[in-house]
């Protein structure tokens, strides 16, 4: 679905199923740091084959979206919410992942009454970027995409064994975020180092954070601890043996772990 949010045309993924708008529950997906709405193919169909509209931009500047790239957090957080007014979506439940995440906790501090259920993957809370993954994106060189993707798939990841058969998890990702216009995944990866936490007192949403023990990029016990600071409980997920890149590494696991963390917040959807 193409749409135009300020004047620039957005492309958000709706689970291969048409956003009806008709009142039934609605999710937003938020991808990461270079990426695009591609990384929630089988939540989303899962989701928009089970009752609900499903929301997955492409932020600024991503995959089939207009640029620039926003340059911080907050501005993608206010963009989010311009997105869903245009949408005519009151609330709705609110995933993220790495980038994401802060994304969707910026909105959940921003406009707390619009969240259904809170979900972060992968996060960090703050979120700090390494001089040498920026330094890289900084000058568009192909060793950013290079570090980023290594980091984010365990060593398991790293090797064959899909779940998914015929698919190398450490290869898609690296041609997916080769596919990043020059710039865009350093103003990503700016935006994430600049990142000040933020406060869930005002939000009454339930929260769920998921975490891989073998995340190098935002590691088990950063996810634990953005989980305790968060100001609003939280439950924390864990996924054994799971890198950064959880979507790809452990898609039923995640899957299952979303449908539990949604559908608690959730009126049940007309089927």
């Amino acid at each position: 679905m193409r749409i135009a949010v300020t004047g620039r045309q957005v492309f958000v993924g709706t689970g291969s199923r048409p956003f009806a708008a008709d009142g039934r529950p609605v999710v937003v997906f938020l991808h990461g740091a270079g990426m695009d709405h591609t990384i929630w193919v089988m939540p989303a169909r899962y989701f928009a084959r089970h009752g609900f509209d499903v929301v997955a931009p492409d932020l600024p500047g991503h995959g089939l979206s207009d640029g620039p790239p926003l340059e911080s957090v907050d501005a993608m957080a206010a963009w989010l919410e311009t997105l869903l007014e245009t949408l005519d979506v009151q609330r709705a439940a609110v995933v993220g992942h790495s980038l994401g995440s802060l994304v969707a906790s910026a909105f959940a501090a921003r406009c707390p009454r619009s969240v259904t259920a809170l979900v972060l993957l992968g996060t960090s809370q703050p979120m700090p970027v390494s001089d040498a993954l920026l330094g890289a994106a900084a000058d568009d060189d192909h060793a950013a995409y290079q570090m980023a993707n290594v980091w984010s798939h365990s060593a398991r990841g790293s090797l064959g064994g899909n779940p998914v058969p015929g698919m190398f998890v450490l290869s898609g990702g690296l041609r997916l975020m080769e596919r990043c216009r020059a710039g865009v995944f350093h103003a990503d990866l700016a935006a994430c180092n600049r990142f000040t936490p933020v406060s869930l007192a005002g939000l009454q949403a339930p929260v769920t954070v998921v975490a891989g023990t073998a995340d190098r990029m935002t590691p088990e016990r950063a996810g634990r601890d953005a989980a305790a600071a968060l100001g609003a409980p939280a439950e924390i997920r864990i996924l054994e043996g799971s890198g950064h890149a959880m979507l790809s590494e452990q898609p039923n696991q995640t899957l299952d772990i979303l449908i539990e963390a949604i559908c608690s917040g959730t009126p049940a959807p007309q089927v």
